[in-house]
């Protein structure tokens, strides 16, 4: 008589799994798939190349990286949206690839921090 008592106990317990925060592997499989895909979305949106993308998270899924890209381009390209640079101070999202952008006879500008150098002479 205990085991009929015992047995609905522990398939209650069991099936509170969720509630401790134990995540069955179809749940991580779809969270990870989405994270791809709003990373891909996001940097369609930011102007990255999917290369770019990948390079920058190379933990995300490449697949679901590459769905959220493609469906991010085709909507950009269905609604006519720009693109949007990121703001934040860092990696660029494209950076020019030809020479022609900094003539050669022509120095970079110097970045002035803090105090300048002291030139030394040498005797």
């Amino acid at each position: 008589m205990r085991r009929f008592i015992v047995l609905p106990l522990v398939l209650a317990a069991l099936a509170g799994c969720d509630a401790l925060g134990i995540d069955s592997p179809e749940k991580v499989a779809a969270l990870r798939e989405a994270d791809g895909k709003a990373i891909g979305g996001a940097c369609r949106h930011a102007g990255r190349a999917i290369e770019d993308c990948y390079a920058l998270n190379r933990k995300a899924d490449r697949a679901a990286v590459f769905a959220g890209w493609r469906e991010m381009n085709d909507y950009m390209r269905e609604n006519k949206i720009d693109e949007v640079r990121p703001q934040i101070a860092g990696q660029p999202a494209s950076a020019p690839t030809t020479s022609a952008a900094a003539p050669e006879d022509e120095a970079p500008p110097e970045k002035a921090k803090g105090k300048p150098k002291a030139k030394h002479k040498d005797a």
